[in-house]
């Protein structure tokens, strides 16, 4: 079984953790390890009809944010990669500054420093040069930057269907297969 490390930020959206950690649910191949920050809990109240509770109980395991001594803290604990959904501002800068004050931006820099697969989704509009230049600098780490962009081409109906297409482009990443949006299919589309 494969193992991937889920980390719900404070920023704004996060809805697309919590579908992520829904659709990873019903696959059995993948067991998923969170890391839910005390500003995705304050997100959580804001933006959606989630507790902290609910959406613990849709991960394998969960960590305490504040331990720094978790399996997911080490290298010697072997995981397919590392996904920030949402990712703050705040997150994004402490992991390019390898600033691991807490165990979120801890195991995104372990995923970092053993050459796995770190995928930030930072939401935040407009960006200002110190954002971009941090972005670079995880890019130029190894990190893959996926913003939740929506696109258009699986003619999206609802809400719903632009964060499946943000998640799925997720899971894209990780060789994880699902049938979240129809993909774009060049002339027949």
């Amino acid at each position: 079984m494969q193992k991937l490390i889920v980390g719900l930020s404070g920023a704004s959206g996060v809805i697309y953790g919590i579908r992520l950690l829904e659709v990873l649910r019903d696959i059995p191949e993948v067991e998923t390890h969170l890391i839910l920050s005390k500003g995705a809990e304050v997100t959580l109240r804001l933006e959606t009809q989630y507790n902290a509770d609910d959406v613990k109980a849709l991960a394998n395991v969960v960590y305490d944010p504040e331990n720094l001594a978790a399996a997911v803290s080490s290298g010697s604990f072997r995981v397919m990669g590392m996904v920030v959904i949402p990712c703050s501002m705040k997150s994004l800068a402490q992991i390019a500054l390898s600033l691991n004050d807490n165990l979120l931006t801890r195991a995104a820099d372990v995923t970092l420093k053993e050459r796995r697969k770190l995928v930030l989704v930072p939401r935040e509009t407009p960006l200002h040069l110190g954002h971009l230049r941090h972005m670079v600098s995880l890019a130029e780490m190894g990190a893959v930057i996926l913003p939740p962009a929506p696109s258009f081409y699986h003619a999206p109906k609802t809400i719903m269907d632009l964060i499946d297409q943000t998640v799925g482009k997720v899971l894209d990443q990780f060789g994880i297969g699902h049938g979240l949006f129809r993909r774009w299919g060049g002339d027949d589309a």
